[in-house]
């Protein structure tokens, strides 16, 4: 049995940072992968994901060109050049993260798939090989989650894609069907329409994004129809078949009765934790109802010792909550700082074209709270950069508290609406008011600087 101060499960964007940070204050330190250093966000997440959008954005500033006044006259979209384009970006990444870790003295990187024998136990079935058993006092788990495939008729018998098989194709779909509108689905939506493929999206939801306000599922289903993407909400699945070459689906939709065949179908319903593998009951750790690990405002399991980073825990999936659970955690063992994930921000950021970029509570949520608000709004087609650039799909949107002129949450959905909404975290984070931003000065002629404007509308 090898002995370490503490053992990190799964190497994503929490579990790294902490294996460091942990073995440079002195920690033996083991992490345990059974795949690649980096977790979802750098191999099948965030890192891929937006490196194959940019391509879709240059295929259509190219493809619109005339609304800029240059034309060109024909382009040719290379698949298997923008997925290498890909894979190099994810390997540079990889490598250097890898390479961090292994440079760190006092860690251990194992490769290999652990699952727990004891309360502090693991064995590890090693990759090229053999098994080790492993333990340590604290053990961290950041095991992140996986594709959920649902369970319609049939779906077991065709060839359908997930998140991560549909960046390895080399070849673009003729018809690309998506079960599911949620960011991944959108996000793949837009990408393969604009490279030239037909896209249509199913969702069982009659509004998409369901946890956003109603004007900004319908602004963003707006978005998807603009850019080609047929839309079917409110539409249960009844069969989905495979005939030759092409995948059949049967549903109903509004009263409807459809049935839509494609080359193509990108499961992405969700995402389901890798928990059991891990065989938790044999260290008495407890899982919820959907297979998340339990664990409170200090990210501890009811183990005493066990904590969890990232997806598998539950809440918000982003990789920046990863990260930070990662710091909450080092500040509360190592510098005895009373840490806690209880009220933190949770900026996200969806990247269509426009981007959707959220922090704080929608106008539905804080109005359900109990608050006393009001709500600023204005269009993209009213932002001078916008217009400038003409990208004006969109609006911005704030919703204050009445109370005391300070901002509960916005919605940016515009060009760099990640961006926008940052600069607006900030000033929740600061409690600046309302009235303040009406008259901060901004440079000339950012989009930032349409956050005038979006507060001057209260005055109407």
């Amino acid at each position: 049995m090898r002995k370490f101060d503490a053992i990190v499960i799964g190497s994503g964007q929490g579990g790294v940072p902490l294996a460091k940070k942990l073995a440079k204050a002195g920690w033996q330190t083991a992490i345990v992968e059974k795949r690649w250093i980096g977790g979802t966000c750098i191999n099948d997440g965030c890192t891929p994901t937006k490196s194959m959008i940019a391509c879709g954005a240059a295929a259509h500033v190219i493809a619109n060109s005339q609304e800029w006044g240059i034309t060109v006259s024909d382009f040719k979209v290379d698949l298997e050049k923008i997925v290498q384009r890909k894979n190099k970006v994810v390997e540079s990444f990889r490598g250097g993260a890898t390479k961090g870790m292994e440079k760190t003295e006092g860690l251990s990187i194992i490769y290999g798939e652990a699952v727990f024998t004891g309360e502090k136990t693991l064995k590890v079935a090693l990759k090229d090989g053999g098994e080790e058993d492993i333990t340590a006092p604290h053990i961290f788990i950041n095991t992140g989650t996986l594709p959920k495939v649902p369970p319609v008729p049939g779906l077991d018998t065709v060839k359908y894609l997930t998140n991560t098989s549909i960046m390895e194709l080399t070849k673009l779909p003729s018809h690309l069907v998506i079960m599911g509108s949620g960011y991944i689905g959108l996000e793949f939506g837009q990408l393969f329409r604009r490279l030239g493929s037909q896209v249509t999206i199913i969702d069982k939801g009659k509004q998409l994004l369901k946890y956003e306000d109603e004007d900004v599922a319908a602004a963003v289903k707006k978005v998807m129809e603009t850019s080609g993407v047929t839309m079917h909400t409110g539409a249960n699945i009844q069969k989905v078949e495979q005939i030759g070459d092409t995948i059949r689906l049967q549903l109903t939709a509004n009263g409807e009765n459809l049935a839509i065949t494609g080359s193509h179908l990108l499961v992405a319903v969700g995402r389901t934790p890798q928990s059991t593998s891990l065989q938790p009951e044999k260290a008495g750790i407890a899982l919820d109802d959907k297979g998340y690990f339990k664990v409170n405002d200090q990210l501890e399991t009811n183990v005493p010792g066990i904590y969890v980073l990232g997806d598998v825990k539950g809440g918000p999936a982003f990789t920046h909550i990863s990260y930070n659970d990662y710091l909450i955690l080092y500040k509360r063992l190592v510098n005895k700082e009373d840490t806690s994930i209880k009220d933190r921000p949770v900026p996200y950021c969806m990247f269509t074209d426009p981007q959707l970029g959220r922090i704080g509570l929608t106008e539905k949520a804080a109005k359900e709270a109990g608050y006393d608000v009001k709500v600023a709004c204005l269009d993209m087609t009213r932002v001078a950069r916008a217009i400038e650039t003409g990208n004006t799909q969109g609006f911005m949107k704030a919703v204050i508290n009445s109370n005391d002129d300070k901002l509960l949450g916005v919605a940016i959905l515009g060009p760099e609406g990640g961006e926008v909404m940052s600069v607006m975290q900030m000033a929740m984070l600061g409690g600046i008011t309302a009235k303040q931003l009406r008259e901060m000065i901004f440079a000339h002629p950012l989009y930032s600087e349409s956050i005038n404007n979006l507060f001057m509308t209260l005055e109407k």
